[in-house]
């Protein structure tokens, strides 16, 4: 297990820990530890903060001590399902006998779900909406995502909420985790970075949303407008100019390009404006620079970046955490898959939430961005199911 803090980093083995304090690179801190830890296993799994990628714009100061910005560890064993079969690796014979038991009996149903109510406004977003639109106006940046909090007043059973909002859901990646201290599950819309094998760098940033879901010509009609709208087209413009942009920074010269400008891809409870950016990793980098370079995502943090995080700071519910951060899988061959940390439920203690953002920039309306951040929990407040 490997726990980086903003102050200190954390190696755990056979219940022995190693503690260590780190400088400069959160990136490359972690990138050391998950290196060595994956000398004896083929994959490691985990999240990155948001607040992990402060530091490459000097805002680390704003960081409390011992604010968590990784956790990554190798699972003692590993079950894979697909579409034809079940494998176990490292597993003893609990878990075979646990799995011939789900295949005998199959799983139990998913009760009734419980909704939350998203219409209030507590953490006053409409008014936050405002002062960022004010700023831009101004020049302080041009564009910053900020987000409200739900509280959800029951406990959640999160494996079975899981089950059934992926049902209703069509995540590029979903999680259900349970590690250093937060229970969380959720969707993910997109790809921060994935780095191949061979070298080639993925990021998949989106940005513009209408609702769907809604009836096929609701549906249609909400497309058509996402396709045209001023306000929704030049917010993901110039997310995919900053993504080229940094990507960029650690791609062989001339190898970064868009390979899929501004197509509609569906989500669950809304659609998006997407594109996919392809790069050739520089041989001076690794997958640690490239998450380093993408991160926090362009789609949840603002632009120019370093203007949007330290607005962030001012103006949102921080520290973010998970949320906005990622989900990350790490393999021995040098591949890296991090995905976005949104469209998710969150539990620390006896506190469970809900949270969902708009990018603002200086067309936004303080009204239609709150409606859009009801539309983004959509995703989720109708599948939650109690623990009994």
């Amino acid at each position: 297990m490997v726990e980086l803090d903003s102050d200190e980093l954390r190696v755990i083995r056979d219940g022995v820990t190693r503690r260590q304090q780190w400088s400069g690179r959160p990136g490359a801190a972690l990138g050391e530890a998950v290196d060595r830890l994956l000398l004896e296993t083929d994959q490691a799994f985990g999240w990155v903060a948001f607040e992990f990628g402060v530091h490459r714009y000097g805002l680390q100061q704003r960081l409390a001590p011992h604010t968590p910005l990784a956790r990554v560890f190798s699972p003692r064993t590993r079950i894979m399902v697909s579409e034809k079969e079940i494998r176990l690796f490292d597993a003893g014979i609990r878990h075979r006998e646990a799995i011939d038991r789900l295949l005998a009996t199959g799983v139990r149903e998913v009760p009734q779900s419980r909704s939350v109510d998203v219409s209030d406004d507590p953490s006053g977003f409409r008014r936050r909406v405002a002062v960022a639109v004010d700023e831009i106006a101004a020049g302080r940046y041009h564009k910053v995502i900020l987000s409200r909090c739900v509280e959800v007043p029951f406990a959640i059973d999160f494996p079975l909420t899981y089950r059934l909002g992926r049902r209703h859901n069509t995540p590029v990646r979903s999680f259900l985790l349970q590690l250093g201290g937060i229970r969380a599950l959720g969707y993910s819309p997109e790809l921060v970075t994935a780095v191949r094998a061979d070298g080639v760098v993925i990021t998949e940033p989106l940005a513009g949303t209408r609702a769907l879901g809604r009836g096929p010509a609701i549906d249609r009609l909400a497309r058509d407008d996402l396709e045209s709208n001023s306000k929704e087209i030049v917010e993901h413009a110039i997310s995919v100019r900053s993504s080229l942009e940094e990507i960029t920074d650690i791609a062989e010269p001339g190898s970064a390009a868009v390979i899929d400008f501004m197509t509609v891809r569906e989500r669950g409870s809304v659609q998006h404006l997407g594109s996919t950016i392809r790069a050739r990793l520089d041989p001076s980098s690794d997958r640690m620079a490239a998450l380093e370079a993408l991160f926090p995502a362009v789609t949840a943090s603002g632009i120019p970046k370093a203007a949007g995080v330290e607005a962030i700071f001012r103006l949102d519910e921080c520290p973010r955490g998970l949320y906005s951060g990622a989900v990350v899988m790490l393999s021995a061959d040098g591949g890296l898959d991090a995905a976005l940390t949104l469209r998710a439920a969150y539990q620390v203690g006896g506190r469970t939430w809900l949270r969902a953002g708009a990018g603002i920039i200086e067309e936004s309306e303080p009204e239609r961005e709150f409606e859009e951040t009801c539309e983004k929990l959509s995703t989720l407040t109708p599948y939650l199911v109690a623990r009994q």
